[in-house]
């Protein structure tokens, strides 16, 4: 039997009937209830303040400050009709979470009555303490202003709780001498960056009416359910989001039974409840599914535009958390919760397009003779090719290391996938021959009353960190519990850098005289021969390509964080963000130094965790246990009883094991080098591994200590009750 504390848990488990949810509503009366969107604007706004707003949040203009007052006031009669008495301006420093300023609409008169009030200058400027934040040595306590600034693109919401309404208004974050002190900054520079350089390419491709053009994203999120009452029992779980010890369960997912099966009850219930609150804030929740590993799951959005559904993703990831606890269980956004199983990524579904030309990466049915999408398509290849190492780097955290390279992710190794339809295109190009491309077929199942479906000309590859999938691509590499913008920022800035490259190819050869399909056509040849390197169709799991990768094709294998990180510092890196105007030097430094300490502090963390919980709760046991077959063996021997050591030498021998590596890993603790480049060169060479080394011994004393006296949930009891 398990101890007393498991065992209890394990009934609080199956008494525990789901949480019942709200009636189900049609979703015309769900659909961004809780938004001030354009059409609450419309009728809240004279017209032609609304006009004003309706060119900034769909077309990009200028914010006309004058207008900022009247918004301010519409803002507050619909937040405060709804009940709200606060309102947050809500942003998103360098932690990969949401930070919230709040502030009541209360103005106290001089006649001592109380009455509701909301500016312009309230909406449009905040002001949080700059250096309290994560921010890399650009504020500290004795210079510590910052700013929060309206985002009017990003339409400001109501979140309600059992304790009332809020009003939110996404906002930018910087501080007193405008450096960027967050996600939002940045990705909307780098949006406009490469607009401007998607403007002067379609331009020369001969348009004329050109809308502003948009990055946008659909971002795949996964996760892991365990029960609240086994977390409680779990301080790694707590603290550290992952179990640093816990022995593999006899079956996990060698059955493949768990993918897309029935999604257990309590479960469904806990999504519903999660969607309906989705569609309440206006976030297109589409897909839910079981996910490979027992207890994880995932839900994934309708892309919206790359600054929007940043934001929406922020959302979904606190709306997971929180209505997780309601229905009695911790949503785990941690990449790798559970050693032995899949871990939980983020699929970034990336694009770029506008109104007028649509989507830019769409190949169309003859993508060989798409000379619009070909040249886009060629930009982004040339991009990874170029600043591959930079998107390994902008998903690097202490977490995802956990889950990248190992035979469940993409490798840490980035390449592009375009399918055999595309690569056979861009063979040919590179040849100099571009002859066809092949066709889409139907599939006859050879079933009269089944239909026949339609094939795609290129098949999937889920080895793939970076893969073309039918109109745009997919950035498979990205953590579960990472904030989206920086990879998008990474996208959408090398993007902006290769057509720009492309446009002053084009320039320079028309200028001389060449046809535009002539110059196009040698642009793109001059392309592939650079950087067709970075293009792999294969297994991207064998050590076959791990090789060919960095020995025949120069691309670099960058596998922990200590790795990829000091990328950020490389010259190249600095002169293509200031080129581009996304991050000047100063702001680039500083996310170096953020992320860097995050991932040594992630790591001391889980060292400082894996020592105490050792010590407290597993090493007692073991010596408990001990004791016990001791006078077993004794009393046996007494009673010339044949008796069996073996039992009692594993167990002393794995102790033996726990003692001496929770001592080295302290003495490793106490020996922490200076300097940020080789402190997290030793997290990940000498830390990481002295952890492994006392869960090695932790897990081996798990499969043979009596199970009654074992203090931790297990692994099976984690995963497979729910």
């Amino acid at each position: 039997m398990p101890s007393l504390s498991r065992l209890q848990a394990i009934g609080d488990i199956s008494a525990r009937p789901p949480l019942e949810v709200a009636p189900a509503s049609e979703l015309k009366d769900l659909w961004a209830r809780d938004v001030f969107t354009l059409e609450k604007m419309k009728s809240a706004l004279p017209k032609e303040v609304f006009k004003s707003m309706q060119r900034s949040m769909v077309e990009g203009s200028k914010l006309d400050g004058a207008v900022a007052n009247v918004v301010a006031q519409a803002m507050k009669d619909w937040a405060t009709n709804r009940g709200a008495l606060y309102y947050a301006h809500v942003f998103y420093p360098l932690t990969n979470l949401t930070a919230e300023k709040h502030d009541g609409f209360i103005s106290v008169q001089g006649d001592g009555k109380a009455i509701t009030e909301f500016t312009g200058k309230l909406l449009v400027q905040g002001e949080p303490d700059g250096s309290s934040f994560p921010n890399g040595g650009i504020r500290s306590t004795f210079e510590a202003r910052g700013y929060t600034a309206w985002d009017a693109t990003s339409p400001a919401y109501l979140m309600e709780t059992p304790n009332g309404v809020t009003l939110c208004i996404p906002t930018v974050f910087v501080s007193w001498t405008g450096e960027a002190l967050d996600k939002k900054t940045p990705l909307l520079r780098s949006n406009a960056a490469m607009n401007k350089q998607a403007q002067r390419l379609l331009r020369l491709l001969g348009e004329t009416e050109i809308a502003p053009v948009n990055s946008s994203c659909g971002a795949e999120q996964e996760y892991f359910l365990v029960d609240s009452a086994f977390t409680a029992l779990r301080p790694d779980l707590q603290l550290s989001g992952r179990t640093l010890f816990g022995a593999p369960p006899a079956k996990g997912q060698q059955f493949d039974d768990h993918y897309f099966g029935a999604i257990p009850e309590r479960v469904q219930v806990f999504m519903q409840d999660v969607e309906r609150q989705l569609y309440c804030l206006g976030i297109p929740a589409k897909t839910r599914h079981n996910e490979v590993a027992p207890g994880q799951f995932e839900l994934a959005p309708y892309f919206e535009a790359a600054n929007v559904a940043t934001d929406h993703q922020q959302l979904t990831m606190t709306v997971l958390r929180n209505t997780a606890k309601k229905h009695g269980f911790t949503c785990l956004l941690h990449e790798k919760p559970f050693a032995g199983v899949n871990g939980s990524g983020k699929h970034v579904n990336w694009s770029i397009g506008n109104p007028t030309q649509g989507n830019l990466l769409d190949p169309g049915s003859t993508p060989h003779e798409n000379l619009q999408f070909l040249l886009f398509c060629a930009a982004v290849i040339r991009g990874v090719h170029c600043y591959g190492p930079l998107l390994r780097a902008v998903i690097a955290t202490a977490s995802n290391d956990h889950r990248l390279g190992a035979n469940e992710a993409p490798p840490a190794i980035i390449s592009v996938y375009l399918g055999s339809q595309l690569e056979d295109v861009f063979n040919q190009i590179k040849s100099g021959t571009l002859q066809g491309s092949a066709k889409s077929a139907l599939m006859s199942l050879g079933v009269d009353t089944l239909p026949d479906l339609n094939k795609d000309p290129g098949d999937r590859n889920r080895t793939s960190p970076f893969a073309f999938t039918g109109n745009r691509f997919e950035f498979r590499a990205v953590g579960s519990g990472q904030s989206v913008a920086g990879p998008l920022v990474a996208l959408n800035t090398i993007l902006a850098d290769s057509l720009a490259w492309i446009s002053d190819q084009l320039e320079s050869k028309m200028a001389s005289g060449m046809p535009l399909e002539e110059a196009a056509f040698t642009v793109l040849k001059s392309a592939m021969e650079e950087h067709d390197s970075v293009v792999f169709g294969g297994d991207g799991y064998s050590s076959e390509w791990h090789r060919m990768a960095v020995e025949e094709r120069g691309l670099e294998n960058l596998p922990t964080s200590a790795d990829a990180l000091p990328v950020l510092k490389r010259p190249e890196i600095r002169e293509l963000f200031e080129r581009t105007g996304v991050l000047s030097a100063t702001e680039l430094e500083s996310r170096y130094e953020v992320y860097a300490e995050q991932y040594i502090l992630a790591i001391e963390v889980e060292t400082r965790l894996a020592v105490r919980m050792a010590r407290t709760q597993v090493y007692p046991v073991v010596m408990d246990c001990l004791d016990k077959l001791s006078l077993s063996l004794k009393n046996q021997e007494a009673l010339g009883i044949p008796t069996d050591r073996s039992l009692v030498t594993k167990v002393a021998t794995l102790n033996q094991q726990l003692v001496t590596s929770c001592l080295k890993l302290e003495e490793a603790m106490e020996n922490s080098p200076h300097g940020v480049d080789a402190h997290m060169r030793y997290c990940a060479d000498v830390l990481v591994p002295s952890m492994l080394a006392i869960r090695a011994a932790v897990d081996g004393l798990e499969m043979l200590i009596d199970d009654a006296s074992w203090p931790l949930p297990s692994y099976q009891e984690m995963l497979f009750l729910r």
